[in-house]
């Protein structure tokens, strides 16, 4: 069973930084693709950020120049560095992963999401 863990998140001052990590366990391959996704209260769930295994990113415009990811794909873990914070970033940040082990399956995972406050 797959299972993805979320840490690093907490408060940030405007302009200040903050790192989450998500690692992935239970499973013996990489994963194909890995990123965030961060869902405000009362608003729905969007992507921040994407990582394909070949190292392609996709940003959201909101945080493009402002935040990073990366991932080590030994550790199975992905990063997301969050420079320049605003208050507007303040979210529950989502880990997603994907997985496909033959042209026709295909799984997502789902971390429990993890809190970041951008306030003074």
């Amino acid at each position: 069973q797959v299972q993805l863990v979320e840490s690093g998140g907490g408060l940030v001052q405007p302009g200040g930084s903050l790192r989450l990590s998500c690692a992935a366990s239970g499973s013996s391959r990489n994963m194909d693709a890995m990123g965030w996704y961060r869902q405000a209260p009362g608003k729905q769930r969007d992507l921040v950020a994407w990582i394909t295994s070949s190292g392609t990113t996709n940003y959201a415009d909101s945080v493009k120049g402002r935040f990073s990811i990366s991932r080590d794909k030994g550790k199975n873990t992905v990063f997301l560095e969050m420079n320049s914070v605003k208050p507007e970033d303040t979210a529950v940040y989502y880990c997603k992963a994907t997985l496909s082990p033959s042209p026709s399956v295909a799984y997502e995972y789902w971390g429990v999401g993890i809190q970041v406050t951008g306030t003074s």
